[in-house]
């Protein structure tokens, strides 16, 4: 097929690759060209890396080079909108097969078809749709793995699947069974350092996780989330957070569950903050003016559910805060990844975890070996770390405005493990490691307050810590239980309070 002037533009492309978009094109093009017309492909670069440019150019030139069409597929109408947008930039002219298009009269006038999935399948199995002279089909988020309903359609296509995870979103259907290469792009460490994308400061606040339950999907369930996640502890734990690392910032807020962003709009409007709220029961209309607002207010707070993980960019976004626990790697690295873009007065990002996310996946910025994953998921699923392993690593550390009350204790420290070990050693019962532990939290409110009603005052304000070494001496006892641990940790603070008044009517003696 001839291309017709309404296929290429003759207006020269603005858009302009760097070097190691350039490096992975040509290596992409490498395989088109040296492999079998139904070979299946994947690419892997991060969020912020440029992936939709960079497949655009391979629209560009492939168009030009093959003389063939190309279908590129999205999982959501935005998606199709602004990578339609972008092919366009390129001097390509595409068409968006949305749930209006029926019927293709026109294929002909183009090269390029940009349609959701879904779409796409309803209307060639209407039997009225078809796209002839097809070499190439390019899947954007390809991690969804949604495509393969239509390989019977193009099995006779080069597919390339775009992605910045390339770990199924199914554990059933790994990637690797679908597709027979992994191209792996430049590290988010390296566009980091190259400037293309900005430095992380992360701040992880330890959450115990231990009541949420796992869905069917192997995530957590919305409703044992909410539960925790609106209790008024997280609620105030999350403002605390952003009081210490995000005051004056563009802040994004990513929750599990359309309850828990209400509360937190909720506790934040209380404070006195510029918060909105936004999820998938906004109309269109409502989430553009929203989105609008978000934008063009330099402090703004935006919280939601995952609505934006995928299809929002907003470069002068500053905090990125996870109000949420996740085991999916590729939600983990698309939730920060909204935080990661530079701008001329932007080169840094704060992220604030309140979901253990850091220490079950590691830091954002870290190395990670996506062939491995690609090869061997199973493997990585299985040695994702659990919520328990991540607790028994805890170490708390008493807030600085804590600490200052009890300055005239020159050592708060207290080492449940080895007491422990030194008293199973000598013969005692266990239980004397926690009464050896609630009297140095006696002696520290003794050392710091004038009487006894002020060391009772003072005592709570070592729940956290003595709810700390409870946790860690069940790990110990091998008794872990909710209601155990809730129930000990009750327990020490009446022992504690038991202990301050005997203490306090001993000196008066």
């Amino acid at each position: 097929m001839i291309l017709k002037e309404t296929t290429l533009s003759p207006k020269k492309t603005t858009k302009t690759l760097y070097d190691y978009q350039q490096k992975d094109l040509d290596t992409i093009f490498k395989s088109i060209n040296s492999k079998p017309s139904n070979y299946n492909l994947l690419y892997q670069l991060p969020t912020g890396g440029g992936k939709t440019v960079i497949f655009s150019e391979i629209v560009r030139r492939y168009i030009k080079e093959k003389q063939k069409k190309v279908v590129v597929l999205t999982h959501r109408i935005e998606l199709s909108k602004q990578t339609s947008t972008m092919i366009s930039g390129f001097g390509v002219k595409n068409k968006v097969i949305s749930s209006d298009v029926k019927e293709l009269p026109d294929q002909d006038e183009y090269m390029c078809f940009v349609a959701m999935v879904e779409t796409l399948n309803n209307r060639l199995n209407d039997d009225k749709l078809e796209i002839d002279n097809v070499g190439l089909v390019i899947i954007d988020e390809a991690h969804f793995n949604s495509f393969r309903k239509l390989y019977d359609y193009f099995k006779n296509c080069f597919i390339l699947g775009v992605t910045g995870t390339p770990l199924s979103s199914n554990a059933d259907l790994p990637m690797k069974d679908t597709y027979e290469e992994l191209i792996v792009g430049e590290s988010i460490a390296t566009l980091i350092k190259k400037g293309f994308l900005a430095r992380p400061k992360t701040f992880s606040h330890n959450v115990g996780l231990t009541s949420l339950q796992l869905g069917m999907h192997g995530d957590y369930t919305v409703k044992s989330s909410e539960e925790l996640y609106t209790s008024d502890v997280m609620q105030e734990k999350l403002l605390d957070a952003y009081h210490d690392h995000a005051v004056g910032t563009k802040t994004l807020i990513f929750n599990n569950g359309i309850n828990t962003s209400k509360y937190v709009y909720e506790t934040f409007k209380a404070a006195g903050y510029d918060i909105r709220h936004l999820d998938n029961t906004h109309s269109s209309n409502e989430r553009k003016e929203i989105l609008k607002w978000f934008k063009k207010t330099p402090d703004a707070i935006l919280t939601s559910v995952s609505i934006l993980t995928t299809g929002f960019d907003e470069p002068t976004v500053e905090t990125i805060m996870l109000n949420r626990a996740t085991r999916s790697l590729t939600l983990y690295f698309q939730m920060i990844g909204r935080g990661s873009r530079v701008l001329p007065k932007k080169d840094s990002f704060n992220i604030i975890d309140l979901g253990n996310n850091a220490a079950r996946f590691g830091l954002w910025e870290s190395p990670i070996d996506w062939q491995e994953i690609f090869h061997h998921p199973d493997f990585y699923l299985e040695n994702i770390k659990n919520d328990e392993e991540i607790e028994r690593n805890f170490a708390y550390e008493m807030p600085p405005e804590v600490r200052a009350l009890f300055k005239n204790t020159e050592d708060i420290s207290f080492d449940i493990r080895r007491k422990y070990k030194e008293v199973i050693a000598s013969g005692q019962k266990a239980m004397k490691t926690l009464e050896a532990s609630i009297e140095q939290h006696a002696q520290m409110c003794l050392e710091n307050s004038e009487d006894v009603f002020d060391a009772r005052i003072l005592s709570k304000e070592l729940k956290e810590d003595a709810a700390y070494r409870v946790r860690q001496y069940c790990y110990l006892i091998m008794n872990n239980t909710k209601n155990y641990r809730n129930w000990l940790e009750e327990e020490y603070m009446r022992r504690l309070r038991t202990h301050i008044n005997q203490t306090f009517a001993g000196i008066i003696q």
